[in-house]
């Protein structure tokens, strides 16, 4: 079955998120090495419950925190998202090391990720 395995959270100034989120709660996080302004959250021990997630940059003023859900099949859940209602938000995208990735939303507007792991 598949389950949200990471989280996006936008926001307008990176380093005042990092800052919240490692004084609050933390968090180990540290830029990302890719092509984008992102910054990885590890939440807690691996082994214990909870999804690890991102901070990026905000891109528009309604984007929000995203989920993203890991699929086996990334091509026929795309498949299966159109047929109930949803919609696909940008072409897919190979990030390196890590998989295919697609960000659609649900049949009520609500964004979220689907990512095929690379095997």
């Amino acid at each position: 079955m598949p389950r949200v395995i990471h989280f996006e959270i936008a926001v307008d100034d990176p380093d005042r998120a990092v800052a919240f989120y490692r004084d609050i709660f933390g968090w180990k996080i540290e830029k990302w090495e890719g092509p984008m302004d992102y910054w990885l959250c590890e939440t807690g021990p691996e082994g214990e419950p909870g999804i690890n997630g991102a901070i990026m940059r905000r891109t528009d003023p309604a984007q929000s925190t995203v989920n993203t859900i890991g699929v086996t099949s990334l091509t026929d859940s795309i498949a299966k998202v159109k047929e109930r209602g949803g919609m696909v938000m940008t072409e897919e995208m190979e990030i390196p090391d890590v998989g295919r990735f697609v960000y659609c939303t649900d049949s009520e507007g609500n964004a979220f990720g689907m990512i095929q792991p690379e095997m």
